[in-house]
């Protein structure tokens, strides 16, 4: 019986395209990172607590993916922040092909770092190359220290993740040490960083983490 593979093509028009968008954003020396979650994971509120302790330094929009409404986009528009949302029509991830006709409304020359708000989701966007520097994955707390052993494959593509909503620690059954067990085996070059998005707690050693980043490909 004969196979037909209907992914690969897909997967290999994407990762033409997104060849392109890095290439484009290297050159303009703006750091791209796509932010993978689940829905109800902290992701808007991740991303202004980001932008309150970066803004001082440099430049950024945001690129909201979503499948439906703009809400998310309103509320980072509403901080002064650029935003571009992109409507996926059902799709469960961000495309290279959506991030290209969304950044052709951004001034990527007065730009330092674009944040990409994927479709809530910890499977498809995974194996979707959009362009980026990097993948960085949040897990909030409520969710369950086992998500690692269930989506290993977000947690292995992201080079940082994000605990959110450690407030919430002393609430849920969450086996903080046990979940970094997981991290370490599956994926020992990321660093973690637990905070608490709305409270602060915990914001600037990751916002600190990303600032490295930034600065390195500026100076390179």
């Amino acid at each position: 019986m004969a196979h037909i593979d209907l992914k690969q093509p897909i997967l290999d028009k994407n990762d033409r395209l997104a060849k392109e968008n890095r290439a484009l954003f290297a050159e303009k020396k703006v750091f791209v990172v796509d932010l993978l979650a689940s829905p109800g994971s902290g992701k808007t509120s991740t991303i202004l607590a980001t932008i309150n302790a970066l803004r001082d330094e440099f430049n950024i929009a945001v690129i909201e993916g979503d499948i439906a409404s703009s809400v998310d986009s309103e509320k980072i528009k509403e901080h002064g922040i650029p935003a571009v949302q992109i409507n996926t029509g059902g799709a469960c991830h961000l495309e290279s092909d959506m991030i290209r006709r969304a950044v052709e409304v951004l001034d990527l020359d007065n730009l330092d770092l674009i944040i990409l708000e994927n479709v809530g989701n910890l499977v498809c966007p995974t194996d979707f190359d959009l362009g980026e520097n990097m993948k960085a994955m949040i897990l909030s707390v409520p969710e369950g220290d086992d998500k690692p052993l269930k989506y290993p494959g977000v947690f292995q593509a992201a080079s940082a993740i994000i605990l959110n909503k450690v407030d919430t620690l002393p609430v849920f059954d969450f086996n903080e040490e046990l979940f970094r067990d997981h991290i370490a085996n599956l994926n020992p070059q990321a660093p973690l960083f637990p905070i608490s998005a709305t409270k602060g707690d915990g914001v600037d050693a990751w916002a600190s983490w990303l600032a490295g980043k930034i600065r390195a490909l500026k100076a390179s």
